[in-house]
């Protein structure tokens, strides 16, 4: 136990160590200084996500060793550049602040992961309130169509305001709707399980099973006729398409989920003129046209590939690039920032990061035994490295551009605080998954089921006692030479009551018999039913 608490602090220390250092030398080489106003902050974040950590190796003994330090090296490494971005606008006349805010919100969203996790000692208890988080989840998603709070930018309709302040409710949405979907497919994973006929080689399910990812279809349409909004809109479909294939292991449902999302998007793009723009964008970057277009042009795509191909494999170093030439670099555009400065090689070495943190959450879903859990798990993993795939995806021209944000890296604390709660989740699961099963914690729950198998198996016992003697009754009445009696009767094991009467060795008459078997098959009865209640408990 000493040596992975260890393990555990010492990979924390030199991923903040790392963060710190590259701070330090973008610092240095912009202003020659490391300025005052930010050694405060700074120190606040690298306490408190200590603290993070001295909290889970209380409460989450057994949690994963790499998922919090890649977490807060990805952290410090999007303020470092943020911060170096808000250098560059300066020098050009505009007010810039950003690194700052960003700081402010890294150190809200470590305060609130402690709390959570001190208090959530056992993830289970999110299933009580699966079918909360499912409207809260719908709320979120609704949200930015409201008239007044909801607002359109760059052609998207993610956002809502609240005065000075701004949200992406999508964020937080999918941490709702991954509880309840995990919860559903929990507790139907045994129906969409079954197949149906067999297409192609494809045993494809059956008709009345389709319901499900039906309706999940029409909200992901929704949300991308509604909000223009193609990443959200995949990010929540591939996420429950995925945690299908974990509860069922049916191929079919990938197949049936590719094919419904990009029906869906053939229809979209031809349909929606703004979504249609966005696809023309991907297909002719550098049409002169486009490139030239005041609004909804090709000139953002276009100026984050020119920092990309400028940073070549090692980059120009922090602090020696033009990132902030790239309209809202340090945002949308913040993993070309990264590429101009650190090159090819430092862009592989940040999704690597991305990669341990994805990992860690479907390493904690196959160690864990809770069916629960382990979707859980998956879906979260499933919700990150979609939200990776979207973004670093539609700004290499992958796919359409979207107006997610990269987790951790990109400024904006709604995306930060929802992406830190998710690591927590990730956490909290990988120590549930590693606990011995000698040391488990204490669950009310499995104690209280517990008492209740005691009490329903003291319930069969006695039923069965209480219609052996009526068999043995029954027995001598019809002049049984069986030399058992009642007193012997009882003290018998109560399996031995639902036993039936063997026909060839009985000596009962036949109207005896009969009956004796009958009482015997009454007891077995209700000893099935006292099993059957205990199962649901």
């Amino acid at each position: 136990m000493a040596g992975l608490r260890t393990r555990h602090i010492l990979l924390l220390l030199a991923a903040i160590a790392i963060g710190l250092l590259a701070f330090v030398q973008m610092s240095l080489r912009v202003t020659g200084t490391v300025p005052r106003q930010y050694w405060l902050p700074l120190g606040i974040d690298i306490a408190l996500l200590v603290v993070l950590e001295v909290v889970i190796q209380v409460r989450h003994v057994y949690a994963s060793s790499t998922i919090i330090p890649a977490m807060s090296l990805l952290a410090l490494i999007g303020i470092t550049e943020i911060t170096r971005i808000d250098y560059s606008q300066r020098t050009l006349g505009y007010s810039s602040n950003s690194g700052q805010r960003q700081m402010m919100w890294l150190a809200v969203s470590t305060a609130v992961a402690i709390v959570v996790l001190f208090f959530l000692r056992d993830y289970r208890i999110l299933r009580r309130i699966s079918y909360v988080c499912m409207a809260c989840g719908l709320v979120l998603l609704l949200a930015p169509e409201l008239p007044v709070i909801g607002r359109e930018i760059n052609g998207a309709r993610i956002w809502i305001h609240f005065g000075p302040f701004s949200l992406q409710p999508a964020e937080f949405a999918k941490l709702f709707l991954a509880i309840f979907f995990a919860t559903y497919l929990f507790d139907r994973s045994d129906q969409l399980a079954v197949g149906g006929k067999k297409v192609l080689g494809v045993r494809w399910p059956r008709m009345r099973d389709l319901g499900p990812i039906a309706v999940v279809w029409v909200v992901s349409l929704g949300i991308l006729v509604l909000q223009h909004d193609l990443g959200t809109s995949l990010m929540f479909f591939a996420m429950f398409v995925g945690m299908l294939f974990v509860a069922t292991r049916r191929k079919s449902w990938l197949v049936i989920g590719f094919v419904a999302f990009m029906a869906g998007v053939v229809v979209a793009a031809r349909v929606f003129s703004n979504f249609a723009n966005r696809v023309n964008i991907w297909l002719h970057p550098f049409d002169p046209a486009l490139y030239q277009r005041q609004y909804g042009g090709t000139y953002q795509v276009v100026q984050g590939l020119f920092g990309l191909a400028s940073g070549g494999m090692l980059g120009t170093g922090l602090g020696n690039g033009h990132p902030a030439i790239t309209p809202f670099a340090n945002s949308d555009f913040i993993y070309t920032s990264l590429g101009e400065e650190v090159g090819l090689l430092g862009l592989l070495l940040i999704l690597v990061l991305y990669l341990v943190i994805i990992a860690g959450g479907f390493t904690a879903g196959m160690a864990q035994s809770d069916g629960f859990g382990k979707l859980l798990a998956a879906g979260l993993a499933f919700s990150m490295a979609f939200q990776v795939f979207t973004v670093v995806g539609g700004i290499t021209l992958v796919i359409p551009l979207t107006g997610l944000t990269l987790p951790y890296l990109a400024a904006g604390g709604s995306s930060l605080m929802a992406n830190i709660l998710l690591a927590s989740l990730v956490v909290a699961i990988s120590s549930h998954a590693n606990t011995p099963r000698d040391s488990q914690i204490y669950d009310p729950d499995t104690i209280l089921a517990q008492k209740l198998q005691e009490q329903l198996a003291a319930r069969a016992a006695r039923q069965a006692r209480d219609h052996q003697p009526a068999v043995a009754a029954v027995a001598a009445s019809a002049g049984s030479t069986s030399p058992s009696t009642p007193e012997t009767l009882a003290t018998q094991p109560v399996a031995s009551a639902m036993q039936p009467v063997a026909p060839a060795t009985s000596p009962l008459t036949p109207a005896a018999h009969d009956a004796a078997q009958e009482a015997a098959q009454q007891a077995g009865e209700n000893r099935a039913d006292n099993l059957g209640e205990e199962e649901k408990a």
